[in-house]
Parts: C-alpha cells; sequence; structure tokens
C-alpha cells in the first residue's frame, strides 16, 4: 500500500536554502523505501508550493493541488529554523490530525529558544555555559550586561531564538557590548548572554531506532584557529572547517558522560525522533551542552547522517521507522 509523504522544507528564515538542501538529501532517501511516495512542498511566503504551484490542506487531510487532492499520511518537516523548529508547522498539524516525523511542537519551540533550552538543562542537571538573560533593551539589563561582562571579561552575545549562528556575536571590548546586543535584538525579542568557553566542540546524534533511543559517539568540529563558527564558515564551499566522526584523544570517561547528559536531555526535553546535541569539551570548564537541534540539517557537510551511518543505522531504515511510527500513533 502507497505511503504519501508531504516532504515540507524551505520556510521564510535565514536557513530556507539549507533546508532546500537537507530536503534534496532526505527525499532521495525516502524514495528508497519502495512503497512511499514523496510530495515536495517548499514553504515560502506563507504558501505551501508544490511545482511552483500553491496548495493547501482540506478537512479531510487531503492536500489539495490544483484539481489533484491527495490524502496525505505523513509530513516529514525538513524545516530548519523557522517555522519548523519553532513549533509552528507541528501545532499546524496537530490541529489538523496530520502524523508527522520529530519533535513536538513544544520541545521543537523550547529547544529552538536557547534561554528556555538552558533554563530546562539547569533543572536537569545538566551543565551549560555560564549566562545572563537579557529579555528587554532598557538600563537596567544594560548594567547586568555589563556586570557579566565585567565578570567573565569575553562574551558570546546571542539572539535567543535564531539558529545557525545568526544573530550571535563575540565581544571583547565592553564597548561593543550594548550595541551587539542591539543589534541581536532585530533577530529576536531576547537575547542571552555566555560567557566564552575555550573548549573542543562535540556533537552527538541522538535519535529513536526500533523502540530504543540511540546516542552515538561524539563526532567533532574542527575550527581554524580564532574563526567563529558563522552561518558562512558553517555552510560556505570555501569553509575551512574539519569535521570527523572519529575525533582523537577523547578519554571514555568523557565520551560517556556525553552521551548520557546527550539521553538525559532527550528524555528531559521530551524530544522525538531525531536531534543532533552539540557541546563543548573544556579543560577549564568541563563537558557542558551548548545547543539541541530538533531538525538537524541533512546537506553533504552535516553531521547527524554522518554519525548515525558511523553508528552502523541507516537513513532509510531509521526514516522509514520513523514515518511509519508516527503513521501507527494516529491510528
Amino acid at each position: 500500500m502507497t505511503v504519501n509523504i508531504l516532504l515540507m522544507c524551505g520556510g521564510d528564515g535565514s536557513e530556507h536554502e539549507i533546508s532546500l538542501k537537507s530536503a534534496k538529501f532526505i527525499s532521495a532517501k525516502l524514495k528508497e523505501t519502495p512503497d512511499f511516495n514523496v510530495i515536495e512542498c517548499v514553504i515560502h511566503n506563507k504558501h505551501f508550493l508544490v511545482d511552483n504551484t500553491a496548495g493547501y490542506f482540506n478537512d479531510k487531510k487531503e492536500f489539495v493541488i490544483g484539481d489533484k487532492k491527495i490524502k496525505i499520511d505523513c509530513v516529514v518537516p525538513c524545516i530548519h529554523g523557522i517555522p519548523g523548529e519553532t513549533g509552528d508547522i507541528q501545532s499546524f498539524l496537530d490541529v489538523l490530525g496530520i502524523p508527522f516525523i520529530g519533535c513536538g511542537s513544544e520541545a521543537s519551540r523550547y529547544c529552538f529558544n536557547k534561554i528556555t533550552t538552558k533554563l530546562y538543562l539547569d533543572a536537569l542537571g545538566i551543565p551549560n555555559s555560564p549566562f545572563e538573560i537579557i529579555p528587554l533593551e532598557n538600563e537596567t539589563f544594560k548594567q547586568k550586561a555589563e556586570a557579566f561582562f565585567d565578570k567573565t571579561g569575553d562574551v558570546y552575545v546571542k539572539a535567543a531564538s535564531q539558529g545557525s549562528s545568526v544573530g550571535c556575536y563575540h565581544v571583547t571590548q565592553k564597548a561593543d557590548l550594548w550595541p551587539k546586543i542591539t543589534e541581536a535584538f532585530k533577530y529576536s525579542n531576547e537575547v542571552v548572554l555566555e560567557k566564552t568557553i575555550i573548549h573542543r566542540e562535540l556533537e552527538v546524534a541522538a535519535y529513536e531506532l526500533n523502540g530504543e533511543i540511540v546516542t552515538t559517539s561524539p563526532a567533532e568540529i574542527i575550527m581554524p584557529e580564532s574563526t567563529f563558527y558563522t552561518f558562512e564558515e558553517k555552510y560556505s564551499a570555501d569553509s575551512k572547517t574539519v569535521t570527523t566522526v572519529e575525533p582523537k584523544g577523547l578519554k571514555e570517561a568523557d565520551v560517556a558522560t556525553i552521551k548520557d547528559y546527550a539521553r538525559k536531555a532527550f528524555i528531559g526535553l521530551k524530544l522525538r525522533d531525531l536531534s543532533r546535541i552539540d557541546f563543548f569539551l573544556s579543560e577549564e570548564d568541563g563537558i557542558l551542552i551548548n545547543e539541541i537541534n530538533t531538525f538537524p540539517g541533512a546537506t553533504s557537510i552535516s553531521m547527524f547522517p554522518k554519525m548515525l551511518e558511523h553508528h552502523g543505522d541507516s537513513m532509510k531504515e531509521f526514516l522509514a521507522y520513523a514515518v511509519r511510527k508516527a503513521i501507527s500513533k494516529t491510528k
């Protein structure tokens, strides 16, 4: 029996083009399952576009494109950033009663917002970098920001609800602090300051397969000296950053701790199906969770599929399992 899958991608946020690249990879993997029929849908300018034709959902869980009506069995929301990792699409699909893979709306929203992520991690007893919340642009919080800078001497200013290092700035001079905070507010209603951590950057794929939560051994992102992992550095063809699924010199105890924290975060933040959990490993500050991605990238340089495959699993089997699980839970 044919399973109709609506593969959503794009979105009107800063990661639109990256989402399209991920969707191309995911589409190919979904199509390796013979009974999957994949309909690719690009979200752009607040429209659902299939072959540049706008479509919509009717009250029978059908996706309508012109005269064609397709009963959708499952949605794969391959949207990085807005409106996918913000939980908006998930809420929309919940209202329609259409199954989808990935985290639910609340988990997506909580992980996309760096402030709520940190508050949850604190409640779960999982270490993360020292931070200061700046919810408003006023004198009171300017003073709080300056006091935090005085204590740490080197900070990152981050728009609270953005991904891929958008609205994120490294500040080493106090005179630059408030201007960068003002700039970050252009990307989000809240800003968070984090102490700069001298670290190795490690990532873990945490996902569900065959009824189990899998946490892979960490991979590593190795950046050139003094390079900040900007949006351009992440995705540019000229990037000097190197990635490896077999980091050198990691202690077994550190690997075990990282995997334990990843599992606790997956369960505690009520994640579902897939995630990429990013860590800092620091001689001074230990092991810290940096951020959680609820629909990680799947481009040619993305780490989630590499880590999953290196663990011995396949993206084809993972996606097929996630789709069939989502469908079965709505019956």
